[in-house]
């Protein structure tokens, strides 16, 4: 969930001052349906784009044909990714089924955008205790977890203070990537560290009550079947902003999770004092974590469970770029004579 750039639904009176725009349409389907915000952005900013490319002509006067020309123009003009004309497409299906009602032809025609298949960015065992050394305080512990337990950068940040197990070891991953929850490992070198930034999480929770508010946003509806859970503690960000915000929501000013864009550029920043030629980003540490859980010999399918990983194909990249040449094989260079 993300309070940047969000747009809050309409009230009953601007409902009844003003036709309901087609994009607030969207907006409220969205959200009906419980996609995440981001999600919401993006869909919104890809029929805004589409609508504008054909003259402000309102969506329900255009067809598969113009759906079509949109999305070959962003593969042979734009030369935008696979998976970013695939996320243009899933907007353009949802406004055309979820909001017009209309059934869209299957769409022989389209010029596919080139499907790339690239092996991800692993660094060394060192290189990677390196770029943490040039982080610190927050920073160095949030990029730490994406390394320690394989998290995705959101996961990280998302997580609440009842996520974490010190007892058991063990982070639980809510609603991560296709909806799925999973169990990680909460690492030992990382135990206390979390304890004190709980702690600080519980301090700053402590004030924000204290001075009215307390409030954070739950998924979903679990906020009117738990009236009370907004303010319990153990539902509060691990890493918390530092300043409130509005939830687009309700309206209501609340704690948020850190921003990612603070993570990220953490992360880049210690990539280049590190002096790693490398494009580093915050999940490149989720693919340290995989690659280097393999060269240690554990099996593919723990590291396929610890990912969240639906099929174990997708795993199978890890083995592509294991500290052991292509394929895992010896070079003949180095079996000597």
């Amino acid at each position: 969930m993300d309070y940047q750039g969000s747009k809050a639904p309409l009230n009953s009176d601007e409902m009844q001052n003003r036709p309901v725009r087609l994009l607030d349409e969207v907006r409220n389907r969205l959200r009906l349906k419980h996609y995440s915000l981001r999600t919401e952005k993006v869909y919104v900013y890809w029929i805004r784009r589409y609508i504008l490319e054909n003259g402000k002509t309102h969506p329900r006067e255009l067809g598969g044909g113009a759906v079509e020309a949109f999305l070959s123009k962003l593969a042979t003009k734009d030369q935008v990714s696979a998976s970013t004309q695939n996320q243009a497409l899933s907007a353009l299906l949802f406004l055309y089924r979820e909001v017009l009602g209309i059934d869209l032809p299957w769409m022989e025609n389209v010029v596919r955008a080139k499907q790339s298949r690239r092996l991800p960015v692993v660094l060394s065992k060192a290189q990677t205790m390196l770029l943490l050394s040039k982080l610190s305080g927050r920073d160095w512990l949030a990029a730490s977890l994406l390394y320690g337990a394989g998290l995705r950068l959101m996961e990280a940040l998302r997580l609440r203070v009842k996520d974490l197990n010190f007892e058991r070891n063990e982070i639980t991953v809510r609603d991560g990537k296709g909806g799925k929850d999973r169990k990680t490992v909460l690492p030992f070198s990382l135990k206390p560290h979390l304890q004190r930034q709980v702690e600080q999480a519980r301090a700053l929770h402590a004030k924000d009550l204290a001075e009215g508010y307390g409030a954070v946003s739950l998924p979903f509806a679990l906020a009117r079947k738990y009236p009370r859970a907004e303010t319990d503690f153990g539902w509060q960000y691990v890493f918390p902003a530092s300043r409130r915000g509005i939830d687009p929501f309700d309206g209501r000013e609340k704690r948020h999770h850190i921003d990612e864009k603070v993570l990220q550029r953490a992360v880049r920043a210690a990539a280049i004092q590190a002096g790693l030629h490398l494009p580093v980003s915050p999940h490149t540490l989720r693919h340290c974590f995989a690659t280097h859980l393999l060269e240690s010999g554990s099996d593919i399918r723990t590291v396929q469970e610890l990912l969240g990983h639906q099929d174990v194909a997708t795993t199978q990249i890890y083995t592509h770029v294991l500290n052991r040449g292509a394929g895992g094989v010896l070079s003949p260079i180095d079996r000597g004579v």
